[in-house]
């Protein structure tokens, strides 16, 4: 019955360890404007500007890892954060969003994640709970912001802001 008890006890502190994680904040982008020619096209002018602006108002956050996908749109949309940081930018696989969920949730510290109008939803989602689910962006959507609240209890909370917000 002793050994009953405390296989109990074991299985629920497992249990209660797994549902817990670091409070963070992870803020997920779409990349910044584009040229619009090419396979893999740079940022256009409005999008270096914007990019500019994303680090004017993230420099100031706990940010302590980069996520980008392996782009020049996106990690030129994170680069100017990253170098003001000196932050590694961290490539993750567009098609593989469960490795990318797993990092934020396990990594110290707050995340800035930047990728696609076809595929941040996706991260996005993960964090909505049982809330309505985000929609893939439009194409010519690049002004939002998802603020992502995690907390200890393994709890999520979305914002959707926009730059002029902050």
């Amino acid at each position: 019955m002793k050994s009953h008890l405390i296989l109990i006890i074991l299985f629920l502190a497992m249990f209660s360890c797994e549902s817990s994680q670091e409070p963070k904040t992870i803020y997920i982008v779409r990349h910044a404007e584009k040229l619009l020619s090419g396979d893999d096209p740079e940022l256009s002018v409005a999008g270096t500007v914007r990019s500019k602006k994303l680090a004017q108002i993230l420099e100031e956050k706990d940010i302590q890892h980069i996520y980008s996908t392996n782009t020049i749109r996106t990690k030129a949309t994170v680069q100017s954060l990253a170098d003001k940081l000196g932050i590694t930018i961290e490539i993750y696989d567009v098609k593989n969003h469960d490795d990318l969920v797993k990092n934020l949730r396990k990594n110290k510290g707050d995340a800035l994640v930047v990728g696609h109008s076809n595929s941040i939803q996706n991260v996005v989602n993960y964090f909505v709970g049982s809330e309505e689910k985000y929609p893939e962006l439009e194409d010519i959507e690049y002004d939002y912001i998802f603020v992502v609240d995690l907390f200890k209890d393994g709890g999520s909370k979305v914002k959707r802001a926009i730059y002029k917000e902050f």
